[in-house]
């Protein structure tokens, strides 16, 4: 009986139009990090070396410019009805954004280390992701995009 509640809850919440801007939001940072990889591994950074230590400082770069978009998307689109109002408000959600972002980040390596027991590593990491992302969609919306009372 509760959980049954509590399945409708959260599928409530999931399918609601929100959570279609989120996963738009997400599809444009996984492009952005893409790019800003490209750009990093082929333009920027080409003279460190060697190419394992490039890659990680452009992963590293890609991950973070990714990141600062989907935080202003979501907050400008996704949440836009749920700003933080005064002088830090900003850079407090920014705060609480990457806070959720580390920690789905965290949880699909975690997810996709225990997945890839039992099933391919790729299909793994496909179905970690997706579980990441409906952890850091609930987080944000509970946690850093919050309904505030002033």
């Amino acid at each position: 009986m509760i959980f049954n509640k509590i399945f409708k809850l959260i599928t409530r919440k999931l399918l609601r139009h929100r959570f279609i801007k989120f996963g738009t939001v997400g599809a444009s940072g996984t492009v952005v990090n893409l790019i800003m990889l490209h750009i990093n591994q082929e333009i920027l950074l080409t003279n460190i070396n060697p190419f394992e230590t490039r890659l990680k400082l452009s992963l590293g770069l890609a991950i973070f410019v990714a990141t600062i978009n989907n935080y202003l998307w979501n907050r400008m689109w996704t949440w836009n009805d749920r700003k933080i109002k005064g002088e830090y408000g900003f850079f407090i959600q920014m705060g609480q954004y990457f806070l959720a972002c580390g920690l789905a980040i965290s949880l699909q390596y975690l997810f996709t280390i225990i997945f890839s027991r039992i099933i391919h590593y790729l299909i793994a990491n496909i179905i970690s992701i997706i579980l990441a992302a409906i952890f850091v969609y609930i987080i944000n919306d509970i946690w850093t995009f919050a309904v505030r009372r002033y």
